[in-house]
């Protein structure tokens, strides 16, 4: 979908719950990320707990797509990557004007907290989506790939790509109507 040498990697700060995170896996099925990693313990504990989870990772992205937990983020940086992390921090720039690298590591923050000033001192950009309140973590994440994808010149899109994507109970198709 974009450039076919940028790489993407998503960073988790803590994330809490499983339905967040297969929520971005999703997304990075979606948008091709290329890797997502994730610190802390919450997501692994909720995970385990045995409780129903809602799946929403449908298209099993985390099976194409790896998911680490890893102990540090500023250690898991890939090669060449530039830190961009996203959330809502006095200062950061608002997606909207903001020109994504080619070769990014986005980090987001937990869904009840915030990303540590270390990681956002070792960061080249902060951005926010200018909504008002805060959105969702798997939310987020889907709106900056989608920015991503938008501001790319390398955007498959036709029919091709539509019936390769959507779900198998889907044979909608535009009628144009004469008058």
């Amino acid at each position: 979908m974009a450039n076919p040498s940028s790489q993407v990697t998503i960073g988790l700060v803590n994330p809490k719950t499983p339905v967040n995170v297969g929520g971005i896996m999703r997304a990075a099925g979606c948008y091709g990320v290329n890797r997502v990693c994730y610190t802390g313990k919450r997501y692994e504990l909720a995970a385990k707990s045995g409780d129903a989870q809602y799946d929403v990772d449908t298209k099993d992205a985390a099976k194409r797509i790896p998911l680490e937990g890893v102990e540090s983020l500023l250690e898991s940086v890939p090669q060449g990557a530039t830190i961009v992390c996203v959330d809502l921090v006095v200062g950061a720039t608002p997606l909207p004007l903001f020109t994504h690298p080619d070769n990014a590591f986005y980090i987001f923050g937990p869904e009840d907290g915030t990303i540590p000033q270390q990681l956002i001192d070792a960061a080249a950009d902060v951005v926010y989506v200018p909504t008002v309140g805060c959105m969702n973590l798997a939310a987020s994440v889907n709106v900056l790939l989608y920015d991503r994808l938008a501001k790319t010149t390398q955007i498959k899109a036709d029919d091709e790509l539509i019936k390769q994507s959507r779900d198998n109970n889907n044979r909608t198709k535009v009628k144009h109507w004469l008058k």
